[in-house]
């Protein structure tokens, strides 16, 4: 019997013993023996639980324990997360997680934590919920240079996109009903304002490369105001609004950036609708990768959990690749020197003064059919944000920018 804890026990840290449970057979035949949830560790009781009898309220229970070999961590937030999961891994236990924000914050110390005591640090349920999308990183693809990872990455801001497409509705109406279903937190900003995607591709881009950006230097821009012209503008240039993480190779450096962009048809990631996530990997051998699937959820990120606890538990996690990641945001370019090609709409008394005016000041401009009465729509291109910012007054009442993936 392999006995294990579990550090919160909300929506991901309560599926856990149902997964373990729905997997009994499977477990069991990649151990060859069961799995016991020993310890809930929580601030609450949980006296209608079946499992109530097993929750404490002290680490040190958890950590003093020498049957415990593994704990899983699904709190959540960066504290006391990251403490609980140092002090388990200096007591020679193993750590997995579902919880992105201590591994975006803290994944260097973490990892560096795992490797001086001999114990594993995994966190495949950090980013895409069920997805198997990060271990694939230190196993099929850790040969291969990897150059960029694109991703829909938040399935509350995927959601809130696709109804706006489909039903043509406003951004607020859509919010409040993702808040009635449960996909959108009562502050809904972490989703919304790019702040969860933000966590995800930074994760990414360490295991692309190895070095762990902070937040300070990675950008994040909000779905708030994305409106139904927006999102029939993307239809007219044949392609959908999503929010899209990025990591891109530079030379020596990296761009690292959240914000929505127009999605061409042709391209996978425009088909990714509803809750669904979608991370496509750039390889210089493989060439383009993407795994899809589910990216949140009670039983498929607890899913993701319980595999990497049982890779930790047969050993197998011992033989792959070992992830270090170090801090630095010196490799990072400044996000105000990134190049796009723009969408732009502004109000105008007379279009055809206003394509002069938009042609005297970008070299290359493309005028689109179908625009509103005293609207002018237009794609740009190529302009970094600071030359954009600075040709923007040249422009007149601009309602829109959106970026467009390339």
């Amino acid at each position: 019997m392999k006995h294990i804890a579990i550090i919160g026990f909300g929506i991901v840290g309560g599926g856990i013993p149902d997964v373990i449970d729905s997997c009994r057979d499977g477990i069991i035949n990649a151990l060859g023996e069961e799995v016991n949830v020993k310890y809930i560790l929580d601030l609450r009781d949980f006296p209608d639980s079946p499992l109530g009898d097993r929750v404490v309220h002290d680490i040190n229970v958890i950590v003093e324990d020498p049957e415990i070999e593994l704990v899983c961590e699904t709190m959540g937030g960066s504290h006391p997360a990251y403490e609980f999961s140092v002090t388990c891994m200096e007591h020679g236990i193993s750590v997995v997680t579902s919880n992105k924000e201590v591994v975006a914050n803290f994944g260097d110390k973490l990892l560096e934590c795992a490797k001086k005591n001999a114990v594993s640090y995994l966190f495949e349920a950090s980013v895409g919920g069920g997805i198997p999308c990060l271990r694939p990183f230190a196993t099929s693809l850790g040969h291969e240079k990897i150059t960029g990872v694109s991703g829909i990455l938040n399935g509350t801001t995927n959601f809130i996109l696709t109804k706006m497409k489909t039903e043509g509705r406003e951004f607020a109406d859509v919010l409040a009903e993702a808040q009635a279903l449960g996909y959108a937190e009562r502050d809904p900003s972490a989703d919304v304002d790019g702040i969860d995607a933000m966590r995800k591709i930074i994760i990414l881009t360490a295991l692309a490369t190895g070095k762990l950006a902070s937040d300070k230097v990675v950008y994040a821009e909000t779905i708030r105001n994305i409106t139904p012209a927006d999102i029939d503008a993307a239809e007219r240039i044949g392609g959908a609004v999503k929010l899209i993480g990025t990591y891109k190779a530079v030379g020596d450096k990296m761009s690292v950036f959240v914000c929505p962009q127009i999605v061409k048809n042709d391209m996978a990631l425009s088909a990714v609708n509803d809750v669904y996530n979608a991370v496509s990997v750039k390889c210089d051998i493989t060439g383009d990768v993407m795994f899809y699937g589910r990216g949140a959820g009670r039983y498929p990120t607890a899913g993701a959990v319980v595999a990497d606890a049982v890779a930790v538990l047969s050993g197998a996690a011992e033989v792959e690749k070992n992830h270090v990641f170090v801090r630095d945001d010196s490799a990072v370019l400044p996000f105000e020197d990134v190049k796009f090609t723009y969408y732009i709409r502004t109000a105008v008394s007379s279009a055809a003064e206003a394509v002069e005016t938009f042609k005297g000041v970008f070299d290359d401009v493309t005028v689109l059919d179908g625009s509103a009465d005293g609207v002018c729509e237009f794609i740009c291109g190529k302009l970094s944000k600071r030359e954009l910012d600075a040709t923007l007054p040249a422009l007149g009442d601009v309602q829109s920018v959106i970026r467009i993936l390339e």
